[in-house]
């Protein structure tokens, strides 16, 4: 790839781009672009009201609560709706524009460091945010590095709280893939169900599907329950969703399924006797016995390494092996169980 010099900036400890001012620490807004909307008089009619949605729509990223302050404007905005600039939307429209203005920076993740995803369900949407700590002054200060929301669909309205949480959970770790693979992060949540999701002994169809797209993140995730009053950031992003619609950046289409595809050979029920004869049939295989004491933490014995076949060795060379509950785990794009 060959890029022309004169879109080139060297030495430069920020730079505008695309609305946007970017550092390697953190990702801002254009206070240019913003200067405009300050001098912009009050909006008289239905068109000018979704030209501004959508110019703070571009932000919402950067903005906390933007669909709580927006909210008015959602119902004004449908097709049938009387143009009606009330209370509530002059003090809507005012708060979005000081919002803008003042919103927080972002943080650029570092790969190197856990990251935090707290996520919330309600009858109202789904909210996650996603933090991260850096040090400062010597003393870790966690800030937000993402913000998505969206509204539930008819057929998720239906489900009962555990099971929101554990769609929801899916629906964030697909949403934010490209931050969390690989890497260690904790999942912070408000529901006990989304806890003991990994290791239910007999799920339901649904919990059955959610619990085999987890186990691709089972060697990395720790999920931790955290009580409601003060679980703030996702719970309010929940009960304020963003419309599910294609400017929202976590839309769903509503012809996809909350099923979760997958393909396989064969498909097998992940309870406690399943798990058990694996760890059993370990001790008839050469490689498998070999990975569980080379695993091991205890194990001080690397001349194991030679015993392995080559291409098991090359694997076990890479990092692609884990060990989890007495289950070797083989990574590449998809995570395996070693059966």
């Amino acid at each position: 790839m060959k890029i022309p010099l004169k879109k080139c900036h060297f030495g430069f400890k920020e730079l505008k781009a695309l609305g946007h001012v970017v550092s390697g620490l953190s990702l801002g807004i254009e206070k240019n672009k913003v200067a405009a909307v300050l001098l912009k008089p009050m909006t008289q009619n239905k068109k000018e009201i979704q030209s501004f949605l959508a110019f703070a729509g571009y932000y919402r990223k950067h903005i906390k609560d933007f669909t709580s302050i927006a909210r008015p404007f959602y119902k004004l905005c449908e097709k049938d709706t009387v143009f009606e600039m009330t209370i509530y939307r002059v003090k809507a429209f005012e708060s979005l524009r000081e919002a803008l203005t003042t919103s927080p920076l972002l943080l650029m993740p570092d790969f190197k460091l856990p990251f935090k995803l707290y996520i919330d369900a309600s009858g109202d949407g789904l909210g996650a945010a996603l933090h991260q700590s850096e040090i400062i002054n010597g003393k870790p200060v966690e800030g937000p590095i993402c913000f998505i929301s969206r509204q539930m669909k008819p057929t998720e309205a239906r489900y009962g709280a555990s099971q929101m949480e554990c769609l929801f959970l899916v629906w964030a770790l697909e949403k934010l893939n490209y931050f969390l693979e690989g890497c260690v992060f904790e999942v912070i949540t408000d529901c006990k169900a989304v806890k003991s999701l990994l290791n239910m002994k007999t799920p339901n169809r649904h919990m059955l599907r959610w619990q085999t797209v987890i186990q691709e993140y089972r060697c990395n995730v720790t999920i931790v329950h955290k009580d409601g009053n003060i679980h703030k950031n996702a719970d309010g992003l929940s009960r304020w969703p963003l419309p599910n619609n294609i400017d929202n950046p976590a839309y769903v289409p509503e012809e996809a399924s909350p099923q979760i595809p997958i393909e396989g050979i064969s498909v097998t029920d992940l309870n406690t006797t399943f798990f058990e004869e694996v760890r059993n049939s370990y001790t008839q295989d050469k490689n498998c016995s070999i990975l569980c004491q080379l695993l091991n933490k205890d194990c001080k014995d690397n001349s194991l390494i030679h015993a392995l076949d080559e291409v098991w060795k090359k694997s076990y060379d890479e990092g692609r092996f884990h060990l989890l509950d007495g289950i070797i785990y083989h990574r590449t794009k998809h995570t395996c169980v070693m059966t």
